[in-house]
């Protein structure tokens, strides 16, 4: 299964590094786009849950892993208001272009 990591710039101009068990979150989110906390936690937080849900079909378990990314998540983006506006930075690897 593909893995990837996608990074947020949070309104602060820190940076937060996640993972993902799956390119899934190519779905969801686009390298250089602006969201606001709120549709980035909803976005992320159904993202990640189908790329857990895709581990559990593949090896019979969720993945660890993505409930920790929900929870770190999760856990910065309540520093902000939920109007603020994140940015997705990088995704690797990106989509290959067809």
């Amino acid at each position: 299964m593909p893995e990837m990591t996608f990074e947020v710039r949070w309104p602060d101009d820190s940076t937060q590094r996640c993972y993902s068990p799956s390119m899934v979150m190519h779905d969801y989110l686009s390298t250089g786009a602006d969201y606001t906390v709120a549709e980035f936690l909803d976005l992320s937080s159904r993202a990640l849950a189908e790329a857990s849900d895709r581990v559990r079909a593949k090896y019979g378990f969720e993945c660890a892993s993505a409930a920790d990314t929900r929870a770190r998540i999760r856990n910065t983006a309540n520093q902000f208001p939920l109007d603020a506006v994140i940015t997705i930075t990088t995704m690797h690897p990106e989509l290959e272009q067809s």
